[in-house]
């Protein structure tokens, strides 16, 4: 695909802002870390972009990390990721990214790199569940720009130690396609009866984190207005969320389901595979399984950690021939921790549960795939115990 030439943001590119003095402005001088800012769009482009990438600069001449700005999708490599603790998406929307950058991007995060998407980071990459995992929800709409109470969830994390129980907040409120809080830690929220046009039923999830592989992934759904860049709340939020995704601060950002693993797994959202590919579905959570599963596929799931795992389930569906899911640990080869038999549920809609105990592992999951010729079967979600 086309990609703009990649840009170096000075002050002849970016738009006057209002100098404000940066949180942690006057803290002892240390050698800088480096972070990329990435802004690329190949759908609607926000206005709010240059702000964005300003405010970044200024966070990190004010707290010690250097920042490069780009829209040059080919940096993303595997060697040139290598140097920066962080990767920040600002507002990056469309398809934007080949199969080959995307991956370079998932395995920088899964192999210890810190990611940061802001706003429309969640208003991208549609065709790719392992991108969809990565920021933790994909956009679905939003009402006009208006003001709202966020509820502070968590205020012992670095991004929200500031605030209070609540913050009036003016921005572009996204709804998510779906609700991301089983599989990640939610920082912040949107009380919808504050404003209208909230679409979550009333649990909007708004900022959280999670981690991912040995990496750390961190997202606000705010940042659509250039003044949202010009409030000191917002800037503090950002800087946290910088440092937590770049490792040099602390911060808890488990799951509900306890330590850094999601209670429950999307089987599509995979982060490596060979042969599977989602499979829509009306009756599937959220409409899509893992599908197309032949004999000799398997899938992996970097985020999902076999240590101290007892036991696997799994809903499945199958018009085929059934098989057999191999539950394996550090690759679709590694130690085997258990298998369970998938039988045909008389039509791709039925779907039952399987299960199996497991021995223990320990790296990330993989499931691998036996059977006969022809279509096995489906998984719509999974979890570990």
């Amino acid at each position: 695909m086309s990609y703009a030439l990649a840009v170096v943001l000075g002050a002849a590119f970016l738009a006057p802002t209002v100098a404000t003095a940066q949180p942690g402005a006057g803290a002892p001088a240390a050698d800088p870390y480096q972070v990329l800012v990435f802004s690329k769009t190949a759908g609607f482009r926000h206005d709010s972009i240059p702000a964005g990438i300003a405010e970044v600069q200024a966070l990190g001449a004010a707290n010690g990390f250097a920042v490069t700005a780009t829209e040059d999708a080919t940096v993303l490599t595997p060697a040139n990721l290598a140097q920066y603790k962080a990767v920040v998406f600002v507002s990056t929307t469309g398809d934007f990214l080949d199969n080959t950058q995307e991956a370079a991007l998932e395995g920088y995060v899964d192999g210890g790199g810190g990611f940061m998407g802001i706003h429309a980071a969640a208003d991208a990459e549609y065709e790719s569940p392992a991108y969809e995992q990565l920021v933790g929800a994909w956009f679905k709409s939003h009402p006009a720009i208006q003001q709202a109470t966020v509820v502070n969830e968590d205020v012992t994390n670095p991004a929200t130690s500031h605030f209070g129980p609540t913050w009036t907040h003016t921005d572009e409120l996204y709804n998510y396609r779906s609700n991301p809080r089983a599989d990640v830690h939610v920082l912040q929220s949107l009380d919808e009866s504050s404003y209208t046009g909230g679409e979550m039923s009333g649990d909007h999830p708004i900022t959280w984190c999670h981690a991912q592989g040995t990496g750390r992934s961190f997202y606000t759904g705010l940042g659509h207005t250039a003044e949202s860049y010009a409030d000191p709340d917002f800037q503090k939020l950002l800087l946290g969320g910088i440092e937590y995704a770049a490792g040099v601060v602390e911060a808890d950002c488990s799951v509900p389901g306890g330590g850094d693993q999601p209670a429950s797994v999307e089987a599509e959202s995979y982060t490596s595979s060979s042969g599977v590919e989602p499979a829509g579905h009306g009756a599937a959570s959220g409409g899509q399984t893992l599908g197309f599963i032949d004999n000799g596929d398997w899938a992996g799931y970097a985020s999902v950690d076999t240590a101290g795992a007892t036991s696997f389930s799994a809903k499945v569906s199958s018009a085929g021939a059934g098989g057999t899911i191999q539950v394996r640990s550090g690759s679709a080869t590694g130690t085997l921790l258990g298998s369970v038999n998938v039988a045909n549920t008389g039509d791709w809609e039925t779907f039952t549960t399987v299960s199996t105990p497991l021995t223990a592992g320990t790296g990330p999951l993989f499931l691998s795939f036996t059977g006969g010729s022809g279509s096995l079967f489906d998984i719509d979600s999974f979890s570990l115990s």
